[in-house]
């Protein structure tokens, strides 16, 4: 197939993209490079099945005829998209559109990559599809949460208006190789703050919970997604793992041998304090479920830092 990868640029667009050619796709990855950056893509630079364009899709989503779009544009980490919400929520909303858009004009299928952070600091654990959320609306983080939400929204509305074939994936936490040591992430933050021998920094007390998923697990799960013949709505895709921030911490520390100790600061306006997938859908209609436990991913995500902030 001739596919099409927003984002492609990004930590979970480039390993999706590594897949995809690897399955034999003909692949065109566009991206801006906000957070995405050229060398998580050199590595294909020579495969002729391989395109780069350097857009910024809540301008434009150049209409290629594909067979699938994978919209995967949009910073991730609190430190990204709070630097610049009106860009980050642009993007999500009129850079769907775009897509959304690109997939009308040529008949392809668009998965829209969302997150869990729709469901905001949720009132419901595990969190189900079911569930409608516990957003703010006017905080810090809702840029990204509202932006989210709404290109859910107009996934759907142009299924239903124009007859688009979309499918919705609800990411949970994602880590591994190819991370920004800058992204703002907890798993990152704790990597490279561990590395250098400085404290780990917790905010809160440390108890809120994440759960986190390999990266390669999820690019599983979103390619059986996007081919599952309808579209069974929003589907959540993370492991059910659930870790708190000081259990994190410390196994951290002890994989890469660190020194560092764990510095406590205050918990950010709208951190969500527990969240964790109820994957029973991905199960059962996808027959997807993560297999790679924190313990074994942790390992090439530690090794991949210690090759990059030498």
């Amino acid at each position: 197939m001739k596919i099409m990868v927003t984002g492609g640029a990004g930590f979970v667009g480039s390993h999706l993209i590594e897949q995809l050619l690897s399955s034999g796709h003909d692949v065109i990855c566009v991206d801006n490079l906000y957070t995405g950056t050229q060398h998580n893509v050199a590595r294909f630079s020579g495969n002729p099945l391989f395109s780069f364009i350097h857009q910024d899709i809540s301008v434009l989503v150049p209409a290629f005829n594909c067979d699938q779009i994978y919209n995967l544009a949009c910073p991730a980490s609190p430190v990204h998209y709070q630097a610049n919400p009106i860009d980050t929520f642009k993007t999500s909303v009129i850079g769907t559109m775009n897509a959304l858009e690109c997939a009308k004009l040529t008949g392809a299928r668009l998965l829209q990559a969302s997150t869990s952070e729709i469901y905001g600091d949720p009132l419901i654990h595990p969190q189900p599809e079911s569930y409608w959320g516990n957003v703010n609306t006017i905080g810090i983080r809702s840029c990204y949460d509202e932006g989210k939400r709404g290109a859910e929204t107009l996934c759907f509305d142009y299924e239903r208006v124009h007859g688009v074939a979309v499918r919705v994936a609800r990411i949970f936490n994602t880590y591994g190789p190819r991370m920004l040591p800058n992204d703002g992430r907890v798993v990152s933050n704790f990597i490279v703050q561990a590395l250098q021998n400085h404290p780990l920094t917790v905010y809160g007390d440390g108890s809120q919970t994440r759960s986190f998923c390999y990266v390669t697990d999820l690019v599983n799960g979103l390619i059986r997604l996007m081919n599952h013949p309808t579209n069974p709505g929003p589907v959540n895709l993370g492991n059910p793992g659930e870790f708190s921030m000081n259990e994190l911490a410390t196994q951290v520390i002890a994989m890469t041998g660190s020194s560092s100790t764990v510095q406590f600061l205050p918990l950010p306006q709208d951190d969500p304090k527990v969240r964790c997938p109820d994957i029973t859908k991905a199960q059962s209609i996808l027959g997807w479920a993560p297999s790679i436990p924190l313990s074994e991913g942790l390992l090439p995500t530690i090794e991949w830092f210690k090759s990059t902030t030498r």
